[in-house]
């Protein structure tokens, strides 16, 4: 190789990030070998190809990868590399779930955690089964511009990490569980088997409670309590579950529905229909046409085609276009063979909700035909 191609050490390290200590280190294992050693000095060089690989093993390294795990990724096509780095993360994220877990059972023992005072007793299955259908709703913390990479991943921005939890209430009559993702609220009312000793309300992580999910579906009764920093799931004949609350203030989404107007325009439409309708629609912005006729789901520069639904609706006609993200997903948790719209107009929240139950109720925004 021409030595104009070739960098010192020193060069080398700068460009790529690594440390001289950790190129050599990297060579000696074989993942980065130098192109060039003078035989006299022993000197290592560089070769401006080998930069991106450098790049990559020290971006593989940051999320603690274990070096024959980066040697894999390296010697992978895209698509293979792609499922190992999949399988990583979800071994650390694993690994930490256990670790919050066990850290929590350790300050117990440690009388580091008060006990806990009751929540609630819940129906096992319902609560697996409202958690699911509730957390669809909540958003994915993002990373914030300074985030740096450790071995449990970047930094997140707190005001999007409590829109990633689930907002409990709980009363001496109900339990409530609400999310949002601001775009896109859904809050389900569950009657306890047993209520609390006290009135109680906290916004707990929504990644601890999907890890318990499982858990809790399989139990009959699941106690539900409180302690600092944190709730309890308590499972007869399963290991208890500790959840995170998050601190940050959760939204005033009382607030929101209390200000929702009456709906001008309602609808009752098949689930399954409309799921079908919506699966088949050619676009990522489908529009909704209520009439008298029925729920035409269409793309929004065609008046003519689409896909007419059966449907009772009642109140003005209406024209109306959503995130096909958005307004699946509403629809696909409801309860139910039948799912009510209450819409206010072409720019305001819908309200979903199961024409024969109301205890699970979605409110989505629409977007602007311009948007």
């Amino acid at each position: 190789m021409p030595n104009s191609e070739l960098m010192a050490i020193g060069a080398f390290a700068q460009r790529s990030g690594l440390t001289s200590s950790a190129l050599r280190f990297y060579a000696d294992s074989g993942l980065l070998p130098p192109a060039d050693v003078d035989p006299a000095t022993g000197y290592r060089s560089y070769g401006v190809h080998q930069l991106e690989r450098a790049v990559t093993l020290r971006r593989l390294r940051e999320i603690a990868m274990p070096l024959a795990g980066v040697a894999a990724v390296l010697g992978a096509g895209a698509e293979e590399a792609a499922r190992l780095l999949d399988e990583h993360v979800a071994r650390i994220e694993g690994d930490a779930a256990v670790a919050r877990q066990r850290a929590a059972a350790i300050k117990v023992t440690l009388g580091g955690d008060a006990p806990g005072s009751l929540i609630a007793v819940l129906k096992g299955p319902v609560l697996a089964e409202a958690v699911e259908q509730v957390l669809t709703a909540t958003a994915t913390p993002t990373p914030t511009p300074t985030a740096t990479a450790t071995a449990t991943g970047p930094t997140h921005d707190p005001a999007s990490a409590v829109l990633a939890g689930l907002h409990i209430e709980a009363s001496d009559e109900a339990v409530a569980l609400t999310a949002t993702d601001r775009y896109r609220l859904s809050t389900r009312t569950l009657v306890p088997v047993r209520t609390g000793e006290r009135t109680w309300a906290g916004t707990v992580d929504g990644a601890d409670l999907r890890n318990a999910v499982a858990d809790v579906r399989r139990s009959a009764l699941v106690r539900v309590e409180a302690v600092p920093h944190g709730i309890w799931l308590r499972m007869s004949g399963r290991e208890d579950r500790h959840c995170r609350v998050l601190p940050e203030e959760y939204p005033d989404h009382r607030s929101l529905l209390a200000s929702l107007g009456e709906a001008t325009t309602r609808a009752t439409v098949a689930k399954g229909a409309l799921l079908r309708a919506l699966e088949e629609h050619p676009g990522d912005r489908p529009v909704l046409r209520l009439t008298d006729r029925g729920l035409r789901v269409q793309a929004p520069d065609d008046e003519l085609s689409g896909i007419l639904l059966p449907a009772a609706v009642t109140g003005e006609d209406l024209r109306i276009r959503f995130e096909m993200t958005t307004l699946y997903a509403a629809v696909s948790t409801a309860i139910g063979p039948d799912v009510m719209l209450d819409l206010r107009g072409p720019l305001q929240p819908v309200t979903i909700r199961s024409a024969d139950r109301g205890d699970l109720t979605t409110l989505t925004m629409p977007v602007t035909f311009d948007h």
